[in-house]
């Protein structure tokens, strides 16, 4: 079911996702692999499950908040929000945003900066500690860690998620 609002676009579907939230961005598994089999040789849907990182994709290059994710008994329903400036953007968003833009680093062969974040989210390069601190709350929740080798200069350290 599509659900289209002023503020946002919701997506259900029925039950609870058969793999992590979390790992929507890098991971997919078909409930009915024949239904799926036969959908993908009929062309009406891909093997590799990567509209998920499309999605991300487009939301970083229009600066969007993050995907958001709600689980009930009987669905799961994925949130896409409209475009909220720096300021009106929660700090939960912002470390979800955090994550999100690690995975599609990660799965890009590159590792989130604090540059990288800053692009992501339309910050200004003065306000790069407010990034940091963005940064820091991802890596003490656990969503990311550091990617680069010990005794890396400070602003050459850069990030991939936790599971990378």
């Amino acid at each position: 079911m599509i659900e289209i609002y002023s503020d946002r676009v919701e997506i259900s579907s029925p039950g609870q996702p058969l793999i992590n939230p979390a790992r929507f961005i890098d991971e997919y598994q078909s409930r009915n692999e024949e239904l799926a089999d036969v959908m993908r040789r009929m062309g009406f849907c891909e093997e590799k499950g990567s509209g998920m990182d499309k999605a991300l994709a487009a939301i970083e290059k229009y600066q969007l908040p993050p995907i958001k994710y709600r689980i009930s008994d009987i669905r799961t329903t994925i949130i896409l929000l409209a475009y909220k400036k720096w300021s009106e953007i929660s700090k939960e968003e912002r470390v979800q945003a955090c994550y999100q833009h690690a995975c599609l680093k990660y799965l890009s062969n590159e590792m989130l900066t604090n540059k990288s974040l800053r692009e992501r989210l339309g910050v200004d390069e003065k306000n790069y500690p407010a990034v940091s601190l963005i940064i820091k709350e991802a890596l003490s929740q656990g969503l990311i860690k550091i990617g680069t080798p010990d005794g890396t200069n400070r602003r050459d350290i850069a990030y991939i998620p936790s599971w990378g």
